[in-house]
């Protein structure tokens, strides 16, 4: 506990710049992922409170990022979408996912997965991240435009007997399962289906009509009806954010730009009573817990969705530890990446039992919290207190701040984003496969696959796909190079070893010596197993070196069995120098060891082979 205020002053400086930096991005992501400025707040509260208590960085802020909303956001479209378009309904199922997130990373630090993170390929991490970018900047342009689907009735009027259609089998799916809908009377149903409202067919139809126009590609498809109705103020507001978050960095970074447009821009259109639209009203008071999450647990209500909350708790973890490493660089310390793990699950879940977006380790705030003066955990959980501080004095005045101004935000966060790195080395990769007539970087093609699929389909597929992609592609390239540098060529056009110099001359028609230089897995066998066909007919022994071959899978092991078999029934006796310890294990668990190879053609080096041909083989030509 004495470690928590060993640099009182600097934590307390740290913790509330890093505080002032995540209001507005926490209110913008709440907004930008369906559940409200509240929902982002709640997250911010908890994940950085909880995450920096009990994780493994100490300088670490937490709270949602723009990842984790992306992700959240579809989600929570998707689950709205089952529950007819009510986020109310949905609200336990959605929270229900991202508590099981939170579980899962836990489940990840205690199970020590955080030290495998780091081999995630570059090209799959880059093209998700900017797919990230470009998703928020699409979907932010409706917004900005001062457009929203759900109140453009020439958009929402064609829904609407699609909507009524929908009430009415909704009506019949609820008999069935109240017993009440039979054969021979439907009184009932018809006395429900007369209560059908206009207005209730008009509320369906703009739900359908949003969901419609949700997402990138439904947000493209709408843009035209956008552009055509632009509200001025709402778009001269949005532009106006923007160019402040930008300028202002220009002169001083002490005050973060973005809070300057927050409170700039907003205080000037209230003041001015200028006729914008508002966020969400921010609830007063302290977050109450949502016991739903408890009590109306049904599993097959979120068993679609346990892939995507472990893809969930995959990207938060992912996006921790990077900025662990951010800020190990700048501190010059070591994080703990199965704690922090734990603790960012820690977080995650209180935050969902509250209402909360899922969140991670936020790069910028942590290193404006390092640049503050931040340097244990205190600093976290300060940042999380002023959040709620914020939350509980200034809810009502918070309420006030235009849409166009978050939308502004977060299309400045959506550039930020993106990987410009990886975007900018594109020409510059080596061209190492070829499709059709183009030669292409297998890079490239991972990460313009994994942007390309997450911005127009599906995040969570998008990435399982990138990594099935690098990981064929990186098996491909290690079998290319393994065969490449085992070719198999008798002894007089093989290089020999140094210590194979010794070896009689007269006795190399009937030695086949073959060097295997690096491990015999399943993307090396094809090569392995023609050894038995490129044999001289002169030979009769085969000398097989392994030193170099210290790791063979399963299809290596059958690899080396078929080759073993086809030498023994041509009566070629092989023998084995300096067997490694795993290959030899895996040998003797299926007996190729002693069956085909017995202990006496087995040696620890080269020396004492030769030394046996030279006793065992004679020169019959």
């Amino acid at each position: 506990m004495k470690k928590l205020f060993v640099n009182l002053k600097g934590d307390l400086f740290g913790g509330i710049t890093a505080g002032i930096v995540a209001l507005p991005l926490a209110l913008a992501f709440g907004v930008s992922s369906g559940l409200g400025p509240s929902a982002g707040l709640y997250g911010a509260i908890f994940i950085s409170f909880f995450a920096a208590l009990f994780g493994g960085t100490n300088t670490q802020i937490s709270g949602p990022t723009a990842p984790m909303t992306a992700v959240s956001m579809v989600i929570i479209a998707n689950i709205i979408a089952v529950y007819d378009g009510s986020v109310e309904k949905a609200l336990p199922a959605i929270l229900t996912v991202f508590l099981l997130a939170g579980l899962m990373q836990i489940g990840l630090g205690l199970l020590g997965i955080g030290r495998y993170i780091r081999y995630i390929p570059y090209p799959v991490v880059s093209g998700f991240m900017t797919a990230i970018g470009v998703i928020i900047i699409i979907t932010q342009i409706l917004p900005a435009l001062g457009y929203y689907p759900r109140e453009d009735m020439a958009w929402v009027t064609p829904f609407k007997p699609e909507a009524e259609e929908l009430i009415l089998e909704n009506i019949l799916r609820e008999e069935a399962g109240e017993g009440i809908l039979v054969l021979e009377d439907f009184k009932e149903t018809i006395a429900r289906s007369g209560e059908v409202t206009e207005e209730t067919i008009l509320e369906e139809a703009k739900t359908l009509a949003a969901k419609e126009a949700s997402g990138v590609i439904g947000a493209i498809k709408v843009t035209p009806k956008a552009i055509k109705s632009i509200n001025w103020l709402e778009l001269s507001l949005t532009l106006i954010t923007i160019v402040i978050i930008y300028s202002f960095k220009r002169i001083t970074t002490a005050v973060p730009s973005t809070l300057v447009a927050l409170l700039l821009v907003s205080g000037v259109a209230y003041v001015l009573g200028l006729d914008y639209r508002p966020i969400e009203r921010i609830p007063e008071g302290f977050p109450m817990p949502n016991w739903e999450v408890f009590t109306g647990f049904k599993f097959g209500a979120i068993s679609p969705y346990i892939f995507t909350a472990l893809t969930l708790a995959l990207l938060g973890a992912i996006d921790s530890l990077l900025t662990s490493v951010v800020a190990d660089n700048m501190t010059k310390t070591k994080h703990k990446p199965n704690k922090e793990l734990v603790g960012q699950g820690i977080g995650n879940s209180i935050a969902a039992i509250f209402g909360g977006l899922p969140g991670a380790g936020a790069t910028i705030r942590t290193v404006v919290n390092i640049n503050s003066g931040g340097q244990t955990r205190l600093s976290g959980m300060v940042a999380a207190v002023l959040l709620l501080i914020v939350l509980l004095a200034m809810g009502p005045i918070a309420s006030q701040i235009p849409a166009a101004v978050l939308a502004g935000i977060l299309i400045t966060v959506g550039i930020a984003v993106m990987d410009y790195k990886g975007l900018r080395a594109i020409p510059n990769l080596p061209k190492d496969i070829k499709i059709g007539p183009l030669k292409l970087s297998s890079e490239v093609v991972i990460m313009l696959v994994v942007l390309v699929l997450s911005t127009f389909w599906n995040l969570v597929y998008a990435v399982g796909i990138g990594l099935v992609i690098a990981s064929l592609t990186f098996m491909k390239k290690i079998g290319d190079l393994t065969a490449e540098r085992s070719d198999i060529k008798s002894l007089e056009k093989e290089k020999a070893w140094a210590d194979e110099s010794s070896f009689p001359r007269n006795l190399q028609e009937e030695v086949f010596i073959k060097h295997i230089k690096g491990p015999l897995f399943f993307g090396s066998t094809n090569d392995f197993q023609l050894l038995a066909d490129q044999i001289p007919e002169t030979a009769s022994y085969v000398i097989i070196r392994l030193d170099r071959m210290q790791y063979m899978d399963q299809s290596g092991l059958y690899a080396m069995e078929d080759v073993l078999q086809e030498l023994n029934k041509n009566k070629v006796t092989v023998l084995f120098v300096d067997l490694q310890q795993q290959p030899r294990y895996m040998m003797e668990r299926i007996d190729i060891i002693p069956d085909f190879i017995p202990e006496e053609q087995i040696f620890d080096n080269f020396r004492e082979c030769n030394a046996w041909i030279k006793q065992h083989v004679q020169d019959i030509y």
